[in-house]
């Protein structure tokens, strides 16, 4: 008589289940290996370009042609993210509110920089990509820049987080008013550049 027989026909089936048990392990292998590929040619690839470099997804990305909306979040690679929040009209009509927002995801200190006219931290009116002479129709002022360069030239603590108010007047609604975020780094930090609108 087969042992086979003898033992109700199951070697087959065991056979064919431990296969079965085999291929599945080696299938979830294979994927995770893939998953961990990917990150690690992800992370290769960030190593290359510098810490300094925006991280964002292509609906945003924060360039000259493709500015932000208020409100959205500009991230770069060493964990700083940058928020500039939509403008609020106060009682005149003629001046708004903006509060830019660092936080400090890196594992170190940060110096988000001083603020200025075109140095960390520029405010203007038009788009980003307008020159002196395809600028919008109008102006802006930014009357608090001081404070902002103030705010700005302390140390940012790792994990720490920090409003800077920027409160400009526009010569008419509907301005457009370009904010340029250029947080300094030991290398180099990409610009961010955001498109809001006055009124």
């Amino acid at each position: 008589m087969d042992v086979n027989e003898a033992h109700g026909g199951t070697g087959g089936t065991g056979s064919a289940r431990r296969w079965h048990v085999g291929c599945s392990v080696a299938l979830v292998a294979a994927f995770v290996l893939v998953i961990l590929g990917a990150w690690g040619l992800r992370e290769f690839e960030k190593g290359l370009d510098g810490d300094g470099q925006l991280d964002m997804p292509r609906e945003h990305a924060g360039s000259v042609v493709e500015p932000l909306p208020g409100g959205v979040t500009a991230r770069y690679e060493d964990g700083l993210r940058v928020t500039v929040g939509p403008p609020r009209p106060e009682g005149d009509g003629r001046t708004y509110r903006i509060t830019i927002t660092y936080e400090n995801g890196s594992d170190e200190t940060l110096e988000p920089g001083t603020g200025g006219y075109g140095d960390a931290l520029d405010v203007r009116a038009g788009r980003p990509g307008d020159s002196s002479w395809t600028a919008a129709d109008g102006t802006s002022d930014w009357l608090d820049f001081r404070e902002a360069e103030r705010l700005l030239g302390r140390p940012l603590a790792e994990d720490g987080k920090r409003d800077v108010p920027v409160r400009v007047t526009a010569s008419r609604k509907g301005l457009p008013l370009t904010v340029e975020v250029r947080p300094p780094h030991r290398s180099y930090r990409e610009a961010a550049y955001w498109q809001l609108t006055l009124g």
